[in-house]
């Protein structure tokens, strides 16, 4: 409630007043001001230095190849990183909901690969073993003689001095 001796209007002032406010709020907006200006006065073409006439200059430039090859190189890797985004989305999204068959599923391919690689590790291994060869040359010495001396704190052992 306000104190305004003005208010409570009667009916027929707050009809006026109404009226006076729809009008307020329905009268046209000012015509906007102008804040940019365009030159009618064409530009020239090109500067006019001499009196040459000029000459055209036909386009004629040559693209190296290692250029093009770059170029075209870039696009297909950029749709192969498309592509391969999109079958990680679409590959994420079926297992978005975690179950047991998403997690083996995910995991399978993996323990596939490390199975793999174990048994070609292990192959590679035996090949190598069973290709070595040792040959010994000069005499062979076989020292049995233990000398030990024990002192202080320490205990010290020599073969075969």
């Amino acid at each position: 409630m306000t104190t305004d001796p003005k208010y409570p209007l009667t009916d027929s002032e707050a009809s006026a007043e109404a009226a006076r406010l729809i009008r307020e709020a329905y009268k046209p907006e000012p015509a906007p001001i102008v804040t940019s200006y365009r030159d009618p006065i064409p530009a020239p073409t090109a500067p006019t230095i001499g009196s040459t006439p000029p000459v055209p200059q036909p386009d004629s430039r040559i693209v190296p190849q290692w250029a093009a090859g770059v170029a075209v190189a870039s696009i297909g890797v950029g749709a192969g990183a498309v592509g391969l985004g999109c079958a990680a989305w679409l590959f994420l999204q079926a297992l978005s909901s975690v179950t047991l068959t998403g997690v083996l599923a995910v995991t399978a391919p993996f323990a596939g690969a490390a199975a793999l690689a174990t048994a070609i590790g292990g192959a590679i291994s035996k090949a190598r073993k069973a290709s070595t060869t040792n040959v010994y040359q000069g005499t062979v010495i076989k020292r049995t003689e233990i000398t030990s001396t024990a002192r202080g704190i320490g205990a010290r052992s020599r073969v075969g001095e």
